[in-house]
């Protein structure tokens, strides 16, 4: 588990500081695109939300996929969420089993575990970029688990579609000279960057998970020693009353006997 939690570590780490400026770079350039590509950044009457909802497949890991369930629960009583209709895509077999019984999902990933790439993720990317386009959804949110360390995992839901633009840089674009063209860069920048985006957050969960696990398991092994030591402890105590109830019937008797 330590092997695990070591090597998911070292892959989140690695890609965050990529992953992170090729958003910001998104944002900034994606709304002063003259193309078509506007359509991933225009802001629509939210009457369709899509959450796209990461847990990991396998329990024995603390409160790690409860506390998903709890942030859907928030996300849905969002005042901007109320009256719109809420679907699910859900990455990980537990918040599947948590989410079928009451919500409708229409589509399942939790096999991207079992081989986790960025071929695979990409593939999912462009399912939702699609489902955008089409307006079969009007707003996209991503909730998953970030991994701060092995003991602490941070909660997130993040704004996925339509892309949030940093209106504050916008000012600055006059100061870029881009070639070929603004355009053709916006176009290219947009679909690597939603699917870097989702990539990270399930790096982030497959991290997250397995700190959450480690740190369960080991709760769990102190807790036990310290019950096998309460339980040590009465046994001793319950022995030692024992002997002495031994002792005390055969004194008693001998004086019985002597009298």
């Amino acid at each position: 588990s330590a092997a695990k939690l070591k090597k998911a570590q070292d892959a989140i780490t690695a890609m965050r500081p990529y992953s992170n400026k090729l958003s910001e770079l998104m944002q900034r350039f994606s709304g002063a695109s003259g193309t078509g590509e506007k359509s991933f950044t225009n802001k629509r009457k939210i009457k369709k939300v899509l959450v796209i909802a990461i847990s990991s497949n396998r329990g024995l890991c603390g409160a790690f996929n409860a506390n998903i369930a709890k942030e859907i629960n928030i996300i849905k009583s969002r005042d901007e969420f109320k009256k719109a209709e809420i679907d699910f895509l859900t990455i990980g077999k537990k918040i599947k089993d948590t989410l079928e019984k009451t919500e409708k999902i229409i589509q399942n990933d939790s096999d991207v575990f079992d081989d986790l790439n960025y071929e695979r993720v990409s593939k999912i990317t462009e399912k939702l970029m699609e489902l955008f386009l089409t307006q079969e959804y009007d707003h996209m949110e991503i909730v998953y688990n970030s991994f701060k360390n092995a003991a602490t995992q941070i909660i997130k839901s993040e704004q996925f579609l339509p892309i949030p633009l940093n209106e504050k840089e916008e000012s600055e674009n006059a100061l870029y000279i881009f070639e070929p063209s603004l355009e053709l860069i916006v176009s290219t920048l947009i679909p690597k960057s939603l699917k870097m985006q989702l990539f990270k957050a399930i790096r982030d969960s497959f991290a997250s998970e397995h700190g959450a696990r480690m740190t369960a398991m080991h709760k769990a092994t102190d807790n036990a020693s310290e019950l096998r030591d309460e339980l040590k402890l009465t046994y001793n105590k319950a022995r030692q009353a024992s002997i002495t109830n031994e002792i005390l019937e055969i004194v008693g008797g001998a004086e019985a006997l002597n009298g």
